[in-house]
């Protein structure tokens, strides 16, 4: 009986032991598995890779400010941002999915991981550059401060004071009239910006000098003029989510661009678009 009951505790104690093995060996199983989980993730977490992975890649932009990002007579999606952006994507070896909205938008899809870049005739600033890593700059564009045909109180940038003027909210060009003393409206798009302006509601916008020329060789008979011209040009650039997971879509693109501008290729999309070459600095 001794016996049996002792053979019967000798059973219970392999039993037990075996449980602890299995038990060690199951965790260190899941260890080794959480580790390639942990290694997986921090590969996902790069851009490119994932883009790559997918076979397209997300470019936002608004649609509505030709030459830059437009539509044509047919509907199609064209300007240059499109073009560059299409380019892009073809040396990535990747489709390019195009989406549209507004600016204030494209900024937080941008931050919020639903774009993969912004292609939109960006300005590069020190306030975007704390938010944003930005690509080298692809074109140079200069401020224009545009006014009625008929209206003369503004020669100056320190003319706008006390002026209204109308761009969408948190663009560059508000920022800057908003520095000035003007008070700025906001809108939506650029058709909006130039009805405002004609109907009298606004004294001025800024903007590109070549969306002006733009939009002149669009409506010849505009009662519309450029009353003010910025000295320097400011840079343009595509920003990313800033974070090392973007740094090798940066690198990228970087090189795209470079080989772009090198073949002439971004000169002739200036000019196709605008006129003039605006991809290289003055």
């Amino acid at each position: 009986m001794k016996k049996r009951q002792w053979m019967t505790a000798a059973a219970l104690m392999a039993l037990m032991s075996a449980a602890v093995m299995t038990g060690c060996s199951q965790s260190g199983g899941q260890a080794e598995e959480g580790t390639g989980q942990e290694a997986s993730g921090e590969a996902a977490q790069d851009l490119l890779a994932q883009i790559r992975e997918k076979g397209s890649v997300t470019i936002a932009m608004e649609g509505t400010w030709a030459p830059w990002t437009y539509h044509d007579e047919n509907d199609n999606l064209v300007g240059y941002d499109v073009e560059v952006g299409q380019k892009i994507a073809d040396e990535l070896g990747v489709e390019a999915e195009f989406v549209e909205g507004e600016w204030d938008g494209l900024l937080a899809g941008l931050d919020s991981g639903r774009y993969d870049m912004m292609i939109n005739g960006v300005d590069i600033t020190e306030e975007r550059q704390g938010a944003y890593d930005f690509s080298e700059p692809y074109a140079y564009n200069r401020m224009a401060v545009i006014v009625r045909g008929d209206y003369d109180e503004i020669q100056t940038m320190e003319d706008l004071e006390g002026k209204h003027t109308a761009n969408t909210i948190s663009s560059t060009y508000a920022e800057t009239a908003e520095q000035y003393g003007a008070e700025v409206t906001g809108v939506d798009d650029l058709n909006q910006t130039f009805e405002l302006l004609l109907s009298g509601r606004i004294d001025a916008t800024l903007n590109a000098e070549v969306t002006y020329y733009d939009y002149m060789k669009a409506h010849p008979d505009a009662n519309i003029k450029i009353a003010v011209l910025a000295d320097g040009a400011s840079e343009v650039g595509i920003p990313f989510r800033k974070g090392e997971e973007t740094a090798s879509l940066r690198e990228a693109v970087n090189g795209i661009l470079d080989e772009m501008r090198e073949s002439g290729e971004l000169s002739e999309l200036s000019v196709k678009y605008f006129g003039t070459d605006i991809s290289q600095a003055e």
